[in-house]
């Protein structure tokens, strides 16, 4: 009931007229039914943004709500978020339809907790700067150095996961540890004031950090991990996915051609970025330096899912997520873009 209460708002925002014309069966085919089979019901999409990365780029650039004007889609920006739990919350809410390419980690944990939440499609993007972070005084010169320390984390997340790696792979027991569950906007300043001894934390946040407090890796995501546990997700609705296909096919093609520009001018994106969030230039040197690449995935990529199952798998039996859950029920395919 609660969905189609939510459901029913989306419409009446989109416009009276595509309303009255659906309860009178007299729906224009163009919104009923796109090509290959796929289906729309709105010309607004409402997208969520962070304050980097892949959406903040596509927000300031332009060029992905000119793609989709092509189309007949008018963008609608939602955010910024400061990580991917508020992010979600929109989407569940309502006021968001799509999230911001966050963390496949929180995503489980909330589709576990019965958000009615789908995959559409994951970004790999290559080389990954997520870190644990010591400040250079601090005397911790490794993960076993952290034994009696604390740590902050976002609780079921990248930052939490990669702690728990980090811990397992160099035989630290994670009771003797302090984990402190603090949200970003409060691990950043937790960090700086020490009242942590150390911080988990993605990209550009983790890089900022470094510089600003003048810390160090002492494990890092891309060099140290034994195999990729989590990955850049785009999530929607599941009932919005169905019922809005065409739509969510042109947002993901979107995104796939705003993604290789990003990979192909490093430069220009991160100073996008830098922008925003209003940090060192040595910072924005650093991340143009390493030269991302963006790799999309979707649903129906056997390999990408298999390791992707995988990943879930070691989050359940570490009780980072609750569960066990099969990663291909609560990821919808549309029809179309890349195999």
């Amino acid at each position: 009931m609660k969905r189609n209460l939510i459901d029913r708002r989306r419409l009446l925002r989109s416009g009276g007229a595509v309303l009255a014309s659906a309860a009178s069966g007299l729906l224009s085919p163009a919104l009923a039914q796109g090509g290959a089979g796929l289906s729309r019901t709105t010309d607004v999409v409402r997208v969520g943004y962070g304050r980097g990365g892949l959406t903040l780029v596509a927000k300031e650039r332009g060029a992905f709500e000119a793609r989709l004007a092509q189309q007949g889609i008018r963008v609608e920006w939602v955010g910024p978020f400061p990580n991917h739990a508020p992010s979600m919350q929109a989407v569940v809410g309502g006021s968001a339809d799509f999230g911001f390419w966050g963390s496949t980690t929180p995503a489980l944990a909330a589709m576990l907790a019965g958000a009615p939440l789908v995959f559409n499609s994951f970004n790999i993007y290559a080389p990954r700067s997520t870190s644990i972070i010591v400040k250079k005084t601090s005397g911790i010169d490794s993960v076993a150095d952290l034994k009696g320390r604390s740590v902050a984390v976002n609780r079921s997340g990248l930052g939490e996961f990669l702690l728990v790696a980090a811990l397992e792979q160099n035989g630290v027991d994670r009771d003797q540890v302090n984990v402190v569950y603090l949200n970003p906007p409060d691990a950043g300043p937790a960090f700086a004031q020490d009242k942590v001894d150390a911080w988990s934390m993605w990209s550009p946040a983790v890089d900022i950090s470094r510089f600003e407090n003048d810390a160090k890796d002492i494990f890092n995501e891309g060099r140290d991990l034994e195999f990729l546990i989590d990955f850049a997700s785009l999530v929607t609705r599941r009932e919005f996915s169905e019922r809005n296909s065409e739509l969510v096919r042109a947002v993901l093609d979107a995104y796939s051609a705003e993604g290789a520009w990003q990979s192909a001018n490093p430069q220009e994106a991160e100073a996008i970025a830098q922008a925003e969030a209003g940090y060192a230039d040595e910072v924005r040197d650093y991340l143009a330096g390493l030269a991302r690449v963006n790799r999309f995935h979707e649903p129906d990529d056997a390999d990408f899912m298999a390791g992707f199952q995988r990943a879930a798998d070691w989050l359940a039996d570490r009780k980072i997520i609750r569960s066990r859950i099969d990663v291909a029920e609560v990821s919808v395919k549309i029809p179309g873009g890349a195999a």
